[in-house]
């Protein structure tokens, strides 16, 4: 299946054995953070932020701790990312399941992000070679 511009849309994978055993998680070497502002201030703020929701109570942003920094934007907690680098369809049942449990179990703390061709995982910076590791063994092991 192609889009309407020729590139090619590939099907995600759905076993979920497969999609363990092949997730290979990658860890992204940038600083993360989770802030929110108001609806009425986001078109007055210069953003540049990997991933903007709109909520009823805000404007929910994830972008660069130093960016959030010179913007004078609150901030708690600092996120590392972890991309799944196996093509899961977004169909796929119980994948993300598996994850956030083993996650979980040991532990950690997860926000996920999902978009057409990889999963994304946030944990929180401190945990997040101990996340890398808990996955490896996980694709290792399988289910």
């Amino acid at each position: 299946m192609y889009s309407e511009d020729g590139i090619e849309i590939m099907a995600g994978e759905t076993d979920l054995a497969e999609l363990v055993r092949a997730m290979k998680p990658k860890m992204r070497q940038i600083e993360l953070v989770f802030c929110t502002i108001p609806w009425k201030d986001l078109p007055e703020i210069p953003l540049d932020p990997l991933l903007l929701f709109k909520e009823l109570e805000g404007v929910t942003m994830v972008m660069p701790k130093r960016e959030a920094k010179s913007l004078g934007l609150p901030t708690e907690t600092t996120w590392s990312w972890i991309e799944l680098t196996v093509h899961s369809s977004l169909n796929a049942v119980g994948f993300l399941s598996i994850i956030s449990k083993t996650l979980a179990d040991a532990g950690i703390s997860l926000n996920v992000i999902s978009a057409y061709y990889h999963d994304h995982l946030f944990v929180p910076d401190d945990r997040a070679k101990e996340a890398i590791k808990v996955l490896e063994k996980l694709s290792k092991e399988g289910i």
